[in-house]
């Protein structure tokens, strides 16, 4: 039976341990340890820019010995409004799986309700599961486990802090989201989580003790008109060295990118000791890899 991820509750706590693990191990390995997608097709359907999740799509692809097809939405039937249902029944006889990168969640759930293959969420405006993955894959890297810690979320609480919030919610670790009014989670993704995840309006309280302070833009993408409203609400949510100083001295500062420095953190941060940003931004390419031999292979 095929296995969708459109958000973090597609997979168990076990499933995404041994997806975290799997990740690491890849990471340790020469490049080609691993070619057990030869001959299989990765597609891609992307409506928002990327940088950081197409390639290394493209690459952990590549490195498992198969192929990927980038198709912008655009330039496919779909512009032209074919029905859903028959643009996944087609794609299912040419390719074995695809990453939708998109601003509907909907859009996600009704291609993998008609498909024959695996459908990935690249990114939608509700989660962004492959990013929360790859962020715990660093943040088990540099602290040795998820269990015992504490993981501040500074800023908005968007489609990275939902999937965050499932991630709390399966695994137990303690999540502290300080978010400005208005823009806190959704009440429905926070339903049913117990005292291990709080969401404050004071990111020093967030902070408090952290081992984790992670961090995204004020206004994603779609969201451009709210920027001017929204920077002046945020400006106290701003990542900088005073706010890192009330984590724990060996605190991880974590950013998904792209960062706009001086606003949602600062270039000190942002460039300082305690900042993983790039090692986070690699090990998508891992955690990738990992996914794909588990959604196709099996």
């Amino acid at each position: 039976m095929k296995k969708d991820l459109l958000s973090i509750n597609d997979l168990s706590r076990n499933e995404i341990l041994a997806l975290i693990d799997r990740a690491i191990e890849i990471k340790s390995q020469d490049r080609n340890a691993n070619r057990s997608l030869q001959g299989y097709t990765l597609g891609l359907i992307f409506e928002k820019a990327s940088t950081r999740t197409r390639v290394s799509f493209e690459i952990a692809m590549f490195r498992l010995g198969g192929q990927t097809i980038f198709l912008n939405r655009s330039d496919t039937q779909m512009s032209r409004d074919e029905n859903i249902h028959d643009t996944a029944k087609v794609l299912s006889r040419y390719i074995d799986a695809l990453a939708i990168r998109t601003y509907s969640q909907d859009l996600l759930e009704d291609m993998a309700e008609h498909s024959d293959i695996p459908i990935i969420n690249a990114l939608s405006d509700i989660y962004h599961p492959c990013q929360v993955l790859s962020d715990m894959v660093t943040v088990k890297e540099k602290k040795g486990s998820l269990n015992g810690i504490k993981i501040a979320w500074i800023g908005d609480g968007n489609n990275v802090a939902h999937s965050w919030i499932m991630a709390a919610q399966v695994l137990g670790f303690e999540l502290v989201l300080a978010c400005p009014k208005g823009s806190t989670p959704l009440p429905e993704i926070l339903d049913g989580s117990s005292g291990n995840i709080r969401v404050v309006d004071d990111p020093e309280e967030a902070a408090k003790g952290a081992a984790v302070i992670n961090t995204d833009v004020w206004a994603s993408m779609g969201q451009e008109a709210e920027e001017e409203q929204r920077l002046a609400d945020f400006r106290a949510y701003q990542v900088d060295s005073k706010l890192v100083k009330l984590a724990e001295p060996d605190v991880i500062v974590m950013h998904c990118l792209p960062a706009h420095r001086g606003e949602e953190i600062t270039s000190e941060v942002l460039d300082g000791p305690n900042s993983v940003v790039f090692d986070q931004a690699e090990n998508k390419l891992h955690l990738h890899q990992a996914l794909l031999e588990k959604i196709i292979a099996g």
